[in-house]
């Protein structure tokens, strides 16, 4: 299918690895323009190298979009450079393990700037010009926002701010034909991921033991399975769909885990 992404400027934060990196490369070989912010330079031209050495092309920006005052930088480097926006995937964060017995406010405020303050702030600066290009926002959420985890009150706080914040801009924009979904992740295989389950006890173990709950085959999600899904919110393929929360995730959060 031809997404008609051909030359979009799309920004994706936290492009640089893992998911976000998964839909710079689709997004790329869709012909896309993908912007590439990320808080490190060199973690960003190295993706950016993979997708040039594709054929693709692409831009890359090194921001700290938890400063707010960056969030802005980033969205006027990229209009220096093309001089318009035509989609905004909001993805940067990070799971931090702020809990309510052991964290604090200090930690807890901090992780909501982390991870989902900046989604905010991206938005509302490229806003203006989303509006000029009739363009899509598409907000990367986790599933902690409906099941819990345990441990991880700010970043599930915050994942519940990211899904509240896609209907309420799906309504808000409507009037300039702006259309807002998001992607809930469960189980995604990132490298990120494999660091932190070499953390446990027997990882290997407990690798096979989440896996057996993916009701689809009983496997991990893949990053280019949720880029996928995100390439074609952002095309005029899903040109009615909006204020919608899509769970990329074999079944995980909703299908009865006592199949058999």
């Amino acid at each position: 299918m031809d997404l008609q992404l051909k030359d979009k400027v799309i920004i994706v934060t936290g492009g640089a690895k893992g998911i976000g990196e998964g839909i710079c490369q689709v997004l790329a070989r869709e012909g896309a323009i993908p912007v590439i912010v990320g808080r490190n330079q060199g973690d960003n031209l190295k993706a950016l190298g993979t997708i040039e050495a594709e054929g693709g092309q692409g831009f890359a920006i090194e921001a700290e979009l938890s400063i707010p005052t960056q969030c802005q930088e980033a969205v006027e480097k990229t209009l220096t450079q093309y001089g318009r926006i035509e989609g905004l995937v909001n993805n940067a964060g990070v799971n931090d393990g702020v809990s309510l017995e052991h964290g604090n406010y200090e930690h807890f405020m901090a992780s909501l700037h982390k991870n989902v303050v900046h989604y905010y702030l991206m938005a509302q600066h490229a806003l203006p010009h989303l509006k000029a290009s009739k363009g899509a926002i598409v907000n990367i959420g986790s599933k902690t926002a409906e099941t819990g985890q345990g441990g991880t009150s700010a970043y599930a706080a915050a994942n519940g701010a990211r899904n509240a914040l896609t209907r309420e801009w799906a309504v808000e924009l409507l009037k300039y034909g702006i259309r807002v979904n998001a992607v809930i992740v469960a189980e995604c295989w990132t490298p990120l991921y494999a660091k932190w389950i070499e953390t446990l006890d027997e990882p290997e173990a407990m690798l096979k033991k989440i896996t057996a709950r993916i009701p689809l085959e009983n496997r991990m999600t893949t990053s280019e399975e949720i880029a996928n899904m995100v390439a074609f919110l952002l095309s005029e393929k899903s040109s009615h769909t909006t204020g919608q929360l899509l769970h990329i995730d074999g079944g995980y959060v909703h299908l009865d885990r006592a199949i058999d």
